[in-house]
């Protein structure tokens, strides 16, 4: 049972004693596994030199408390960081973490297949403060991608694999040429998640991910992470979250700790079924081709069982050739499989992507209709019958 601890002196009015009641001390906390979740935007510092002393103590609850101190933590333990920073989404992350280390005058290459939103951002915000941005086949060598770059070149956008067209970048490549040239390189790996592949361990310099998707699993939460190595650059992040204002919720600090837990699991189980799922597909007569990096014969196989410590559960397929209506019909005879276009929870998910690949200026052509898999947490076989079902349909339309 809890004591009830007094205030400073009985002869305060009963106002200001209600006030002070109830006051909480570090050493009357009990231990358990998780971090108490703190809500408050005043932190109580402890003597008048501190208030200023920024670099000492927090002076504000928007920078984070127990929570999201005890998640930085296990994340900068995953990710191999030296400084880990927490946005109230992923794209906010890609975002906050670009603009903490770009000027005017500055220029991007991005790969052609980044998240449509990043790439939004790039074509909508960033061209508005001075800052070029220039898109690249994903396809090239990092020799070729580094004869791109211009004495403006600042940053270079990744993400690999892309999450439509499943493309893969030698990232250490690319990081050691871009190093030499005094570039930074900056990776979207929401796809492996932060655990099945470490992109600070193979020379990039900011690994942001998604943490709505597999870290917090549950497809109810909302955050993205920028991770980084360099002393110098970790502090360039920590002051572009400050003066930006991101925060997050101490209670979403909490899921999404909670969601890391799990992960290894989760992502085991559902990568091991994607796969099984996607060799069951190559072999049905409406499917014309598998894009799976995981998958024996892929064109970046190589690469990913190099860099890879296993696959997560996304991943697309080509059907042959058939119409856009018969693309739909596909969809709409699923039962099991949810019509969405976020991914990394616990549920099956699955859209047609030719829509989103109007931007690109590269995009790839396929015989049919690019679909999207994320396989979730159901019974394979559920989910197979669920595909022939959706199959059946398809091949009556196309």
């Amino acid at each position: 049972m809890a004591q009830v601890r007094s205030t400073p002196s009985t002869r305060l009015t009963e106002e200001t004693r209600l006030i002070r009641a109830g006051g909480v001390r570090a050493d009357d906390l009990v231990k358990t596994v998780g971090p108490p979740i703190q809500k408050g935007s005043t932190v109580l510092l402890p003597n008048a030199a501190a208030l200023y002393d920024d670099d000492a103590f927090l002076t504000y609850g928007r920078a984070g408390l127990a929570a999201h101190d005890a998640l930085k933590c296990a994340l900068g333990e995953m990710e191999g960081a030296q400084g880990v920073c927490l946005y109230p989404s992923g794209l906010a992350a890609v975002t906050g973490a670009v603009l903490a280390v770009l000027q005017a005058g500055d220029e991007v290459l991005a790969a052609d297949n980044i998240y449509k939103p990043s790439r939004r951002f790039c074509d909508n915000v960033l061209k508005r403060y001075g800052v070029t941005v220039r898109y690249f086949d994903p396809r090239l060598s990092p020799e070729d991608l580094l004869a791109l770059a211009s004495d403006q070149t600042r940053l270079i956008m990744l993400e690999s694999p892309g999450s439509l067209t499943f493309e893969m970048t030698d990232l250490a490549a690319v990081a050691k040429l871009a190093k030499a040239r005094g570039i930074l390189t900056l990776t979207d790996n929401t796809w492996g998640a932060g655990y099945l592949f470490k992109p600070l361990e193979h020379g990039v310099d900011i690994s942001v991910q998604a943490l709505t998707k597999y870290v917090g699993g549950h497809s109810d939460v909302f955050m993205g992470s920028a991770a980084a190595r360099d002393p110098a650059l970790v502090r360039k992040l920590q002051d572009g979250v400050h003066n930006l204002g991101w925060a997050v919720a101490p209670e979403d600090a909490y899921q999404m700790l909670r969601g890391l837990r799990t992960l290894p699991a989760r992502l085991k189980a559902q990568g091991d079924a994607a796969l099984r799922i996607a060799a069951w597909l190559a072999q049905q007569p409406e499917v014309a081709q598998i894009i799976h990096p995981a998958l024996p014969g892929s064109p970046d196989h190589e690469l990913w069982a190099r860099d890879y410590t296993g696959a997560c559960g996304l991943f697309g397929f080509v059907l042959k050739t058939g119409s856009p209506a018969a693309a739909d019909a596909f969809l709409d005879a699923l039962q099991l499989f949810g019509l969405g276009f976020s991914w990394g929870g616990f549920e099956s998910l699955a859209i047609v992507s030719d829509p989103q690949l109007g931007k690109r200026k590269y995009a790839p052509t396929y015989e049919g209709p690019l679909m999207r898999l994320h396989i979730g947490l159901e019974a394979e076989a559920d989910l197979i019958a669920d595909l022939r079902r959706g199959l059946d349909a398809y091949a009556r339309l196309a």
